[in-house]
């Protein structure tokens, strides 16, 4: 065995064996996998092979369909058949939500370029004729899709790494992991010990064990999947015999099931409510080709649902029922990229439907690792999406939940229920009290919109359907009553936030922002390191500066709101959702000098949004600060007084109006919050939620990561361009984005008016067209309710960007006319902010 290799995979499984191939592919053939039994024998043995290219998230979109042409090219590449079989797959629609549901996602598969084909339920009857079609009011299917042998699938890649140089060192065991001095790892192994450069841990259901070597909690626990296959029913034999096609991959997304055929019969797997978790200390030493005990009566009602659907499912006996586990994570997505605090450790887990993504994700961590970024926005599986709560208990709850949704509608709004309330600011029963309905973010409690005293929703309201996968609103608050809808168009709560957003114009409200990323960064360096990664000047004492932390090749990673303290003393704001993603970044970046200081500070100060004409008013009567425009300009920030709380005022938000963000001792919170209250009284004070905050800032054209900004746009594509200081010299990315632009830009960030819309506004990744043409993407949408239009915010072809453009964005599959406008449709030139 090798004693020495630039990059250490651990695990052998289909994801492992990729990520090595892919190394090997990317030119890196000093690389090593070790497996402490046989290939494929954790989970990938007895997985389904179903290859779903169906999902609503752009970045695993985009990884499914990498996967699937890959296993196309394999056995000519390596010799070995993958045992792909492209059969198609069948998503049936019982439901208006679902058919909404298909028709977004239709959308987002139209701009990463996966077909998607709508059938009537006759035409689905001429492909799967031993199928019922009562109660189907449509379906959608992927002719490219099918499934794969999964074990054959691992060995030819494994067959391609070899080829190109990798090497596989089977029934090896890692009984270690450290990291020396100069940031070489070291992995010990029951056959000695290896020093590598980067290691990659892909080791499914041991993640939490490998983890543990390296002091990371990594947000994984297996959930058990059972599947059943019958004995060969005559049917299918008799089609067979005839030589027409395999009926495909079926998956009746309402009773939460999928069907193929397997070996003349059925397998059926059902994702059922009640499935445990299982492994949460990690399989046994001795664990191989491991299955649980089978459990039918959980499955009872998916089955009697089945049989409904394909009465021959249950006209055979039962063949075998498979009962393994299955990595998941709390959203139900992967874990792929590095680790936090740790310099070269990667983490490739939590694959729940790992043989769709292995190949996409082996793919693009290759090419993190060695080209330093990876090509697709990853943002959506990074491994720092999950920060510190996500611990044991939290995991326990929010994976077996994830397992039981993967077939309920994933309505853009959605906010699930379990490991609830675990994050609240002090003022959350205050805002509760006020009628607040909750979503999270980060783990954090904050209210989405406010609903009024009484206010629910009545079943008929509901509307719910007749279907096993029924739950289409948030769970009743602590009085019983359900007060939000979900929806892929306007939900009942449209109205209120209206209501909100127009209080915010008109008089003042307040919103809760405590959620925050916050980090202080001081020291005789700081300035001049922040200088060197951030794409501006640090502001001068006293002042707030927005800046941009880049990718190596020019793409947005990060956004900072800046407030110098002094000239050696700055306060970084980021995006709560973001918190352990940005300071990862800033913490790797950091000099190892003593020069720079980092403190993390976000659960030490809450933040309230005070925003509205009257806000100067309102602040007035509780502070001895001048708050005038001379004395206190936009774009500023001092420490001062409300009543005898002290709070660091900073004078910008991200709704457009007049206002100050509060960033206050969080433990002052709940007297400052009704000391606001209580003075604003004359002034109508109200609270808002994040929903109306949405749609103020689209009329601003405020941009998000990684919507509007993304490491796949380079900054002057995103128009950053006034927030890049190219004179003040070099600065992470600064030659990458220099050399982007000389390259040219194949995107322009535009706001658009959308024409026509009735009850369904653009919400982001809508495909646009001119013609038949593909020609860009939407970002963000919504209604603007100062201006009285809905609004898109988009990446388009950069020709198209110029005002009075007109081209159209599908919309739950129907065409609207959009216009380019001018940015910030409502105040250009920032009167209100500046009042």
């Amino acid at each position: 065995m090798k004693t020495q290799a630039r990059v250490v995979v651990i695990g052998g499984g289909a994801v492992g064996v990729s990520t090595l191939y892919h190394l090997a592919k990317k030119g890196w053939s000093d690389v090593v996998l070790i497996e402490r039994r046989e290939l494929t024998s954790g989970s990938t043995w007895h997985a389904a092979g179903l290859l779903p290219l169906f999902n609503l998230s752009y970045s695993v979109g985009q990884l499914h369909k990498y996967s699937v042409n890959l296993y196309k090219s394999l056995e000519a590449e390596t010799g070995l058949n993958a045992g792909l079989s492209t059969v198609s797959n069948i998503r049936l629609a019982r439901t208006k939500d679902r058919m909404d549901e298909y028709k977004y996602y239709a959308g987002i598969a139209r701009t990463i370029g996966v077909d998607v084909d709508f059938l009537t339920a006759d035409e689905v009857k001429e492909i799967w004729p031993l199928m019922e079609t009562n109660g189907i009011l449509g379906a959608i299917q992927h002719k490219e899709d099918g499934y794969i042998q999964p074990a054959d699938l691992t060995q030819a890649l494994a067959r391609g790494a070899r080829n190109m140089g990798a090497e596989i060192y089977r029934y090896t065991t890692v009984t270690g992991i450290t990291q020396k001095p100069n940031g070489e790892w070291v992995v010990s192994t029951d056959k000695g010990d290896i020093t590598c450069e980067h290691v990659v841990s892909a080791t499914g259901n041991f993640a939490r064990k490998t983890g543990e070597m390296v002091g990371l909690d990594i947000p994984v626990i297996p959930v058990e999947h059972q599947y059943i296959v019958t004995e060969q029913h005559p049917l299918i034999m008799e089609r067979r015999a005839k030589g027409l096609p395999e009926m495909g991959v079926l998956r009746e997304s309402d009773s939460s099931w999928y069907m193929r055929e397997e070996a003349g019969g059925l397998l059926l797997g059902p994702y059922e409510i009640g499935a445990p978790c299982c492994y949460v200390d990690g399989p046994s030493d001795q664990s191989e080709y491991e299955l649980f005990q089978e459990d039918l009566d959980r499955l009872a009602p998916y089955i009697e649902t089945a049989i409904e659907r394909v009465p021959a499912f249950g006209e055979v006996g039962v063949k075998k029922v498979y009962n393994g586990a299955i990595a998941y994570t709390p959203d139900g997505s992967p874990i792929v990229g590095p680790a936090w605090h740790l310099k070269n450790f990667w983490l490739n887990e939590g694959h729940s439907f790992g043989i769709t993504a292995c190949g996409g994700a082996g793919w693009q961590l290759a090419e993190w690792i060695v080209e330093g970024e990876p090509s697709v926005d990853m943002m959506g599986v990074d491994p720092r999406r999950f920060g510190p709560y996500a611990g044991r208990g939290y995991l326990r709850q929010k994976t077996e939940e994830a397992y039981a949704k993967v077939f309920t509608v994933h309505y853009p709004e959605e906010e699930r229920g379990a490991a609830r309330g675990l994050k609240r600011s002090p003022c959350y029963d205050r805002m509760a009290a006020k009628g607040a309905v909750f979503g999270t973010v980060y783990g954090w409690e904050r209210p989405g919109w406010f609903a009024p005293e009484g206010y629910a929703l009545s079943a008929a309201e509901l509307d719910k359907q007749d279907v096993l996968v029924n739950e289409n609103h948030a769970e009743a608050g602590p009085d019983g009553k359900i007060r939000e809808k979900w929806s892929f168009r306007r939900s009942n709560a449209f109205a209120f936030v209206g209501q909100e957003a127009r209080h915010v114009h008109e008089k003042v409200g307040l919103l809760d922002m405590s959620a925050f990323a916050k980090m202080e960064v001081t020291g005789p360096g700081a300035a001049h390191w922040l200088e060197s990664i951030l794409t501006t000047k640090v502001p001068k004492t006293g002042r707030v500066q927005l800046s941009y932390l880049l990718t190596k090749r020019g793409g947005v990673r990060s956004e900072f709101t800046i407030f110098s303290m002094g000239p050696s003393s700055f306060y970084l704001v980021s995006a709560g959702a973001l918190e352990r993603h940005d300071h990862d970044y800033l913490e790797k970046l950091a000099p190892t000098d003593g020069s720079v200081k980092l403190s993390r500070v976000t659960t030490q100060y809450g933040v309230l949004v005070l925003a509205g004409p009257r806000a100067r008013d309102l602040l007035a009567k509780l502070t001895d600060t001048d708050l005038s425009n001379p004395a206190f300009p936009w774009l500023t920030g001092k420490m001062m007084s409300v009543g005898a709380a002290s709070c660091l005022a900073m004078r910008v938000n991200y709704v457009g109006e007049l206002g100050w963000e509060l960033h206050h001792p969080i433990e002052m919170q709940n007297y400052l919050f009704d000391l606001l209250f209580e003075a604003g009284a004359e002034f109508d004070l109200k609270p808002f939620g994040i929903k109306a905050m949405d749609s103020l800032r689209l009329e601003k054209s405020y941009k998000l990561i990684p919507r509007e900004m993304s490491i796949e746009y380079s900054a002057y594509e995103s128009g950053l361009d006034r927030f890049v200081s190219m004179k003040k010299g070099d600065f992470h990315g600064r030659d990458a984005l220099l050399a982007w632009k000389e390259a040219g830009l194949k995107n322009a960030f535009v706001t658009m008016e959308v024409h026509g819309v009735t009850d369904a506004d653009a919400r982001g990744s809508e495909p646009i067209y001119i013609g038949d043409e593909l020609v860009g993407r939407t970002t963000s949408g919504g209604y603007g309710w100062r201006v009285g239009k809905s609004l898109a915010l988009a990446m388009v072809r950069p020709d198209l960007a110029v005002l009075g453009q007109e081209v159209e964005i599908s919309i739950l599959g129907l065409r609207h006319k959009a216009v380019v406008i001018a940015d910030s449709p409502f105040d250009a030139a920032n009167d209100a902010l500046r009042a």
